[in-house]
């Protein structure tokens, strides 16, 4: 999908069938996906999967939500992505059970290599597991993976995986705050 070896000025970053596909994507997220009414999940759940995001039952994915590439989403079941909320997803991402991403959140799979010579445009997978919520303007990185049950704060950044599960996080970068109960299984 990315383009290694060009001059980012003057040469595009990615294949020709990538830039058809988001053209395409965007005119439908134009047009069909931002305007609809707040209630209707169910047409926008319909025009993700016809673009190829991958969801369980019970997603919420609200009309002003910015997805670059829906073919590389993945959304768990009882999924709430708020207003404002960004998936930069260049790379998959991966949204598990019972998630939610807060009003702002941005999600970032991309990033450039800062060694080449070019700033080489790379992409790494956002893995979040069942039970995370990303508060209101909370940054997660490239490459992150945040655990079972974690938290994190309002307007946090979050650069490095999260594996201690039913931790909060925040602040800039985010560090661990304290811990929360585990949600019993009903």
């Amino acid at each position: 999908m990315i383009l290694e070896g060009n001059d980012p000025a003057t040469q595009p970053s990615f294949t020709i069938g990538n830039r058809l596909a988001r053209a395409l994507w965007g005119v439908s997220w134009l047009l069909l996906f931002r305007p609809s009414p707040r209630p209707l999940h169910a047409w926008r759940r319909a025009l993700l999967r016809l673009f190829g995001t991958r969801m369980g039952e019970h997603v919420h994915v609200y009309a002003g939500v910015r997805i670059w590439a829906p073919w590389q989403l993945t959304l768990g079941d009882r999924v709430g992505i708020a207003d404002g909320v960004t998936l930069y997803n260049m790379a998959p991402m991966t949204i598990g059970n019972d998630c939610t991403l807060s009003q702002g959140a941005y999600l970032c799979g991309g990033s450039h290599d800062i060694n080449s010579a070019n700033f080489q445009l790379v992409a790494h997978p956002i893995n979040l597991a069942d039970h995370v919520w990303v508060c209101a303007e909370a940054f997660v990185g490239p490459g992150v993976y945040i655990a079972n049950g974690c938290v994190v704060g309002a307007r946090a950044v979050v650069m490095k995986d999260i594996n201690q599960p039913w931790t909060v996080w925040g602040g800039h970068p985010a560090v661990q705050l304290k811990t929360r109960r585990p949600r019993s299984s009903t």
